[in-house]
């Protein structure tokens, strides 16, 4: 890639809902997801921080060589945020960003409420 034609990465932000509420208050599960997502795509783990609050909704940031990936449930309106970033420093990671967003979609079978695409 060029300077003029390289982007440094696709950004993915949604807002799902879901039906299964006990997937928004199981960090242990989503935290088992991710690694078998990580593997599956070949993205490398730097370190991960947990929070659990009171009512069981949890904070998750998985900092990855490439970028990161984070989650924050509100278990009391069947909602959660995520955030996928993959750097495209050796290679165009646009289609992994995607296909990885999809999984964690699939995971919890949610609705996609808002979904944002920003190229960085």
């Amino acid at each position: 890639m060029n300077s003029i034609s390289y982007s440094p990465g696709l950004h993915k932000l949604t807002t799902l809902q879901v039906e299964e509420n006990q997937k928004l208050t199981d960090s242990k599960g989503f935290v088992a997801v991710t690694h078998t997502i990580l593997e599956k795509y070949n993205l490398e783990k730097l370190g991960i921080v947990v929070h659990d609050f009171e009512n069981n909704s949890f904070t998750i940031a998985v900092c990855l060589k490439e970028s990161h990936i984070c989650i924050h449930t509100w278990p009391e309106f069947g909602q959660l945020t995520l955030d996928v970033y993959l750097c495209n420093y050796l290679q165009d990671n646009s289609q992994k960003v995607k296909a990885v967003m999809d999984d964690y979609v699939a995971y919890f079978n949610a609705i996609i409420i808002k979904d944002f695409e920003i190229e960085r």
